[in-house]
């Protein structure tokens, strides 16, 4: 999915909820798949990874997403596993 395609899901499910026609519960569910699934469709070098923590984040590999994980969370030593797998 690219990014207009994220961001066309994510408007639809906003008009959705200001319209009535969905709960916050749905609209966050879509607008979070939508987001997951644009975050694990990346060409080229780059893919998600999801650590032990929760955190998801993109990088060229998985010493550099550790690297990344400890940045935004301070976590010492996260284990982070490639999700998305093309």
């Amino acid at each position: 999915m690219d990014r207009i395609a994220a961001l066309r899901q994510i408007e639809s499910a906003l008009s959705a909820f200001e319209a009535g026609e969905a709960d916050l519960e749905t609209c966050e569910r879509r607008i979070r798949a939508a987001v997951r699934t644009f975050a694990t469709e990346f060409d080229g070098e780059r893919s998600a990874y999801r650590a032990d923590t929760g955190t998801v984040v993109v990088a060229a590999s998985e010493r550099e997403a550790r690297e990344r994980v400890r940045e935004l969370t301070d976590a010492d030593a996260p284990t982070v596993e490639r999700i998305g797998e093309r």
